[in-house]
């Protein structure tokens, strides 16, 4: 009988655990969210992100989405599942997985030479031709530099991929193509202009008709051009320490890797993130051709800690589990994607803003659901930059309203003749010169310094991607050259009127 009843305790027991489970695995999701939810908006306001999307999914359940702040802050829209965000470098994913498509279907494979395919692109290195394999582009092995960004043209053309990737005719390889792992974007624009010569098909038509449509991705689009919807979020990036919309120019020539970017929003983001884990039932798309995709090139050395970069992906080894990732960024926007596979667990953040914060969020957010603690990134490098730019930019304003006071002053009294203009000795005329070509000096040292000191970047660029304020600061010290030029060759050409 006591054997019986302790049998009956023991069931009652498992039973009221069993019931009570559902309820406890519930409250401990809750609590997940709220920890993540404070967390997001405790950085979205330190960053100043306009607004956020976030989607969490887990074992093809989507657990997790809500927007953040404000699609348009002129307007007060909301940021809602609909909203249309560009995804920047997260674009390479997709143009990666096109590429293992064409090569499944035949028509190309990843060891070929891309003379193959684009004749007319011939690359050197130290003088001579080298050979670049489609893999060699996959992972970022390809020799070109990153700072190849540079010479991407503006351009709305639809042969804007083709004038993109000529501008490689007028640059040189800086390392032999599969010797080391560099960063370079236009790597993948050039895979875009195999996929249109091998697929006869435009870049923009090929990833809609087949990876975004049949992925059930419709809310997508390939680049600004196929955009109707009026759900397209507001891009910002920072300067002098606030939000400040920015309309940057297209670069249509640029989809393939993200510069000119693939538009998309929560809803299609899950469905993106549930394909790679190996949870949709798209059958269409080889579920092998998706996890081909996050083989990491071991070829070469690791571009970061136990992080080598596979078709669109990086691939990190964390803590003795496997994480696979990319960031994407355009000079308004930013996203990030997470995931981990074994427990197929997947985020995404796309932002409306351009700050590496929304990568903190990505990783933050991934570190709570995973049960681990993280804290709130503060100011950012690009806030950090923004602020020590804005303080010396009304430094130099200052500067630039004395010097118009005393250019004023100096009018004034060549107006009232306390001043008049006195004969050029040959000590006034050195004296002139040497003035004129000081600042000369000066305001070509401060027009070539981003080429000299950032690896060959220039204004124009700086003006797209960095905080608004880097063009007030180029604009208040260019006008104080300007302004002590003029004063100072009026003092030079003139003199006080001695009275009687």
């Amino acid at each position: 009988m006591t054997l019986f009843i302790k049998k009956s305790v023991m069931i009652a027991v498992i039973l009221v655990f069993c019931t009570m489970l559902p309820q406890f695995a519930h409250a401990t999701s809750e609590e997940k969210i709220r920890k993540i939810e404070h967390f997001i908006e405790e950085q979205r306001a330190l960053s100043k992100i306009p607004g956020l999307s976030v989607i969490i999914v887990n074992k093809g359940v989507t657990v997790y989405q809500k927007g953040f702040g404000y699609a348009d802050t002129k307007s007060k829209t909301p940021v809602t599942s609909d909203t249309l965000f560009e995804l920047g470098s997260t674009s390479k994913a997709f143009t990666g997985l096109a590429i293992l498509q064409l090569e499944k279907r035949g028509v190309l494979k990843r060891s070929d030479d891309i003379q193959t395919y684009i004749p007319w692109l011939t690359l050197t290195y130290n003088g001579k031709k080298e050979a670049i394999t489609i893999q060699q582009l996959l992972s970022h092995t390809s020799g070109i530099p990153s700072n190849s960004i540079v010479q991407i043209p503006e351009s709305t053309d639809k042969n804007a991929l083709e004038q993109t990737v000529k501008t490689l005719l007028n640059q040189t390889l800086n390392r032999k193509p599969g010797s080391s792992f560099e960063y370079a974007t236009i790597n993948y624009d050039v895979l875009g202009l195999i996929i249109e010569q091998v697929s006869k098909l435009p870049y923009d038509q090929y990833v809609k008709h087949k990876i975004l449509e049949p992925i059930g991705m419709y809310e997508s689009f390939v680049g600004i051009h196929q955009v109707e919807s009026p759900h397209m979020a507001s891009g910002y990036k920072i300067g002098l320490m606030k939000e400040r919309p920015f309309t940057a120019p297209i670069y249509r020539g640029n989809i393939p890797a993200g510069y000119g970017y693939i538009i998309s929003n929560a809803n299609d983001i899950a469905k993106w993130l549930k394909l790679q884990l190996g949870n949709s039932d798209i059958y269409s798309i080889d579920a092998n051709t998706i996890k081909e995709s996050h083989t990491p090139d071991h070829s070469v050395e690791p571009f970061d800690t136990n992080t080598y970069y596979a078709t669109g992906w990086a691939v990190v080894d964390h803590e003795n589990k496997p994480y696979i990732y990319h960031a994407g960024e355009n000079p308004t926007f930013t996203s990030y994607f997470m995931m981990q596979p074994d427990e197929q667990i997947g985020v995404a953040i796309l932002a409306n803003m351009n700050t590496s914060s929304t990568a903190a969020i990505g990783q933050g957010i991934m570190d709570l659901w995973e049960g681990k603690t993280t804290a709130p990134q503060h100011a950012t490098s690009y806030q950090k930059l923004d602020k020590i730019v804005t303080i010396i930019s009304i430094i130099i304003i200052g500067i630039c309203l004395i010097l118009c006071y005393l250019l004023i002053k100096t009018a004034t009294n060549m107006y009232k003749k306390r001043r008049q203009l006195t004969q050029l000795t040959q000590k006034r005329i050195i004296l002139l010169i040497f003035h004129s070509l000081l600042v000369a000096i000066l305001i070509t040292a401060i027009i070539m310094a981003p080429e000299v000191l950032l690896g060959g970047l220039n204004w124009t660029f700086i003006k797209v991607w960095a905080p608004t304020s880097m063009s007030v600061l180029l604009v208040s010290i260019i006008m104080a050259c300007i302004l002590y030029l003029t004063w100072g060759n009026i003092l030079i050409m003139t003199k006080r009127k001695v009275l009687d």
